[in-house]
């Protein structure tokens, strides 16, 4: 059962090593912790800020070197082995990433385990990513010292296939680390007046989970970039669906969770849609691969129809892919929650 922290921040933009400094504040209290955190989540873009547009260049660092300027951080916080994801903009072989760093800080087995790039770049609204950065092309699940996880960054789990994809790969738990703005007013299901965005995560986040039997953990980044805010409300989604814990709306918070991966089996026994699709995905895609052209009323032919991977297709022969923060707490839950956002509070 890992314990699971989310720390929602808010970035110095542009600032690579203030934001460092923050993220070893972070280590430093959740090394006070007992019983100990095994993975800490931070959102989107959490060493730099979102929108930095043309300034990716000046803040983009190698996977490389991120893991080995947390190093310093977590050696320098005095903590104890600890799993880490967070996003940040990569150069890669001569080219920009919206990414996502998951790797081990600590220990014999300490090193880079995984880099989510991230797939889909939102250039509508108040988004111009794929201007500045290039997109990613793969999901892939991947082990942990814990279990296994996949991460979709932002925008990539608003398509459904996403999380289908993670979710056949085996993972456990799905990240999502992300930096989006409020927009509108809206009501969740218990009638609270939330921002508009922050509802539609919720119901995004909620089917990821109910649908795929999964665990979901969603980091976003709170304060304001050139007059956008970010809302924060990161959350913690069972695999039956169920909003296991909320983080405060426009605060900074570091927040835990005890991951119970049992209720994994549970969820998945009592409504086995993954099963089902397991058992039809291989027909599924080969339907993919044809379509029937009628000519006149007796007479059909089949054709095929190529993939481009980058409008998130595939050809029918591909197989899919192989595998310092003042507040530490739980964060807020069902029932401490009202229809005014109260004052933070520490908590265990």
């Amino acid at each position: 059962m890992p314990r699971l922290a989310i720390a929602q921040l808010r970035p110095s933009k542009g600032d690579y090593g203030a934001n460092l400094q923050k993220i070893g504040g972070v280590l430093a209290q959740v090394a006070k912790l007992d019983p100990p955190v095994d993975v800490v989540v931070f959102p989107e873009a959490a060493t730099s800020g979102y929108f930095v547009e043309g300034g990716v260049r000046d803040v983009a660092v190698t996977a490389g070197t991120l893991f080995r300027d947390l190093t310093v951080e977590h050696e320098a916080a005095g903590a104890p082995p600890i799993d880490v994801a967070i996003g940040f903009y990569e150069v890669f072989q001569n080219h920009f990433y919206n990414s996502c760093l998951y790797a081990s800080l600590g220990g014999k087995d300490a090193g880079v385990r995984h880099v989510h790039r991230k797939v889909f770049l939102p250039t509508y609204g108040v988004f111009d990513e794929e201007r500045f950065v290039d997109r990613g092309r793969e999901i892939r699940a991947f082990d942990t010292r814990w279990g296994r996880a996949a991460i979709l960054i932002c925008e990539d789990a608003w398509h459904s296939l996403s999380g289908t994809i993670a979710a056949l790969q085996g993972a456990q738990l799905v990240i999502v680390p992300s930096a989006s703005p409020a927009r509108g007013t809206g009501m969740d299901e218990e009638g609270i007046r939330l921002p508009a965005s922050v509802v539609r995560w919720e119901r995004i986040l909620r089917g990821i989970a109910d649908e795929h039997g999964v665990w979901v953990a969603f980091a976003s980044l709170v304060g304001f970039e050139g007059g956008k805010g970010f809302p924060g409300g990161s959350v913690v989604v069972s695999p039956t669906g169920e909003i296991a814990l909320r983080g405060p709306l426009f605060e900074e918070a570091v927040l835990t969770y005890d991951v119970d991966f049992e209720e994994i089996t549970r969820a998945r026994s009592e409504a086995p849609l993954l099963a089902d699709l397991e058992v039809n995905l291989p027909h599924l895609i080969k339907s993919l691969g044809r379509r029937e052209k009628g000519e006149g009323r007796s007479k059909r032919r089949q054709a095929t129809v190529n993939f481009d991977p980058a409008t998130n297709g595939t050809s029918h022969l591909s197989p899919l892919p192989t595998t310092q923060i003042h507040v530490v707490g739980r964060g807020w839950t069902k029932e401490t929650r009202c229809r005014s956002m109260p004052t933070w509070r520490a908590g265990g």
